[in-house]
């Protein structure tokens, strides 16, 4: 068993051994608290309500906070967008703009677990990819956008 131990400690100290294990960053459930916080403040500024869902890197949902007056099908539209963002690693706006005019993105479209409406955005560290931030609900593409950037930058800077 000690030789076991051994060997793991082993390979994690070795960063450049293609066993090591992978050291990557992901949202926090503080930062996601925060986030979810910051765009539900965002979109009451603008006279507003919607759902916020956060994802980890993993496509996780780690939080999910849902305004008083949001109609129930937003929920999943505001993690779908999250996923979304996470996966492609751009904003949801942009996706929709692509599939839209470019007939080789068309297939987009065809991914079920996308969602292409605005409202979704990737969370970065730097330049790597650790979550995604996704609202809905708000009464337009544009407005979820604005409360999900506003978030981003008040809490990630």
């Amino acid at each position: 068993m000690q030789a076991a131990i051994t060997l793991g400690l082993a390979l994690a100290a070795t960063p450049h051994n293609p066993h090591a294990p992978l050291e990557q960053r992901t949202v926090s459930l503080a930062m996601a608290k925060a986030l979810a916080d910051a765009a539900l403040a965002s979109c009451r500024a603008i006279d507003r309500d919607a759902v916020v869902a956060i994802v980890d890197r993993g496509g996780n949902l780690v939080v999910l906070q849902r305004g008083d007056q949001v109609g129930p099908h937003n929920t999943r539209a505001a993690e779908r967008k999250a996923f979304t963002a996470l996966s492609t690693k751009t904003s949801t706006a942009s996706l929709a703009e692509r599939a839209a005019s470019d007939p080789g993105s068309r297939n987009l479209t065809s991914v079920a677990e996308l969602l292409l409406l605005g409202g979704g955005l990737p969370i970065r560290h730097g330049e790597e990819t650790i979550g995604g931030i996704g609202v809905a609900g708000s009464g337009s593409s544009a407005s979820d956008d604005h409360c999900a950037r506003a978030a981003l930058e008040q809490v990630a800077g």
